[in-house]
């Protein structure tokens, strides 16, 4: 991860650009040597959906069961 002054980023901004997109590499922005701002490398986002497949089917959970139980009366 390279750090540079603001000043610096505004003289070079579109070559800095280039390097971030070229190199993967992160860029940090400072302003009197505190950070404020991150560039970093564009990464495509995937259009399939990040859920899919994630959910396992294992039974019917809205019919009720053939079990009774009491609820105040525990006899565990």
């Amino acid at each position: 991860m390279k750090t540079i002054a603001s000043s610096e980023f505004k003289a070079s901004c579109l070559a800095l650009l280039n390097l971030v997109k070229e190199n993967h590499e992160t860029l940090i922005i400072t302003k009197h040597g505190k950070p404020v701002a991150r560039v970093v490398p564009f990464v495509e986002e995937s259009q399939e959906n990040p859920l899919k497949d994630s959910i396992v089917f294992e039974k019917d959970v809205i019919s009720p069961i053939d079990d009774e139980w009491d609820a105040l009366n525990d006899n565990s």
